[in-house]
């Protein structure tokens, strides 16, 4: 694989393993890119990580440590994180996205890799598998669903799926409505190592192994203008179910007992229309790879074997 050329942006100091650098998407959109690589020195596989809506590399700590055996590619969502919004605000449905994973593989020199999808990230890759089947070498996808996501929320409490998907989708309108005003009070809002214990007591998100990382992933994501993120929101949840009969690479599906956000159900359902996919269900939340990052990276590592 190429090494990364002429990078834009500078090693970030708190972990030196996360560099960032500038990638031009398809339709001019210019994306802040990273890699916990640059220099391609990791004697191991690369993984290209289609990361949760409006996430940042912080909520994946195994990733990041040294000797991780794992190369990392990805990048943040348009307008999120210093990628740029697009010129045209509706450009940023899951199509996009697949845009900007290919133009991010492309500027890195990977012709083909498996993929590494979070939450909204895994209608990503699974869209990106199907558009371009010649890209890809494997899926793993972890709390998340391939399509239809908002109808698989709230999971846990047993509601019927479209009683769920109205819910969730009328609650994100209305915060989109309201995310102007609220937006200076979530930036201004002390997050900590206190606060990352409030919400990991919350059910929303479980214990996590690494509080002061979370802390500085939560701080990260309220960069965000709340509007523009469930702008963002709203339109990824339009993207329906992929055709998973159209998937032949080796596949594997983590799942969380008490994910809010992604029905563990329907995750092993997925994974039992796809031949040869495996399933495992870990106890956690839909924030799993930052409450159990060892066992995260032990399945992880497991697939990578098998799809060599």
């Amino acid at each position: 694989m190429a090494a990364i050329a002429q990078p834009e942006s500078t090693i970030d100091s708190a972990t030196p393993s996360v560099y960032f650098f500038d990638v031009e998407s398809a339709d001019g959109t210019l994306l802040r890119a990273w890699t916990n690589d640059p220099d391609c020195l990791i004697d191991g596989p690369t993984v290209v990580l289609c990361n949760g809506l409006g996430t940042n590399p912080w909520t994946t700590p195994s990733l990041l440590r040294p000797g991780s055996g794992v190369r990392v590619v990805s990048w943040n969502h348009r307008g999120t994180g210093g990628s740029a919004r697009p010129a045209d605000r509706k450009h940023v449905g899951i199509e996009h996205f697949v845009e900007d994973a290919v133009a991010v593989m492309d500027h890195v020199g990977l012709d083909k890799a498996v993929l590494l999808g979070w939450s909204m990230g895994v209608n990503t890759m699974f869209e990106l598998a199907v558009r371009h089947p010649e890209r890809v070498s494997g899926l793993f996808a972890y709390a998340g669903v391939p399509g239809a996501t908002f109808s698989t929320m709230l999971a846990p409490l047993h509601l019927p799926k479209p009683v769920a998907r109205a819910l969730t989708v009328n609650l994100a309108r209305v915060v989109a409505a309201t995310g102007k005003a609220i937006t200076p009070i979530a930036k201004r809002l002390p997050i900590g190592q206190k606060a990352v214990s409030l919400v990991s007591h919350s059910g929303f998100m479980f214990p996590v192994a690494d509080p002061e990382l979370a802390a500085k992933a939560i701080r990260e994501y309220l960069t965000t203008p709340i509007d523009w993120y469930f702008h963002l929101a709203l339109t990824t949840a339009a993207h329906g179910r992929v055709s998973l009969s159209r998937i032949d690479v080796p596949t594997a599906f983590v799942a969380a007992k008490w994910d809010l956000l992604a029905g563990p159900r329907d995750m092993a359902s997925a994974a039992a229309r796809i031949e040869g996919a495996t399933y495992v269900e870990l106890v956690g939340s839909h924030f799993i790879a930052m409450e159990q990052p060892e066992r995260f990276h032990e399945l992880l590592l497991e697939f990578l074997d098998r799809v060599r």
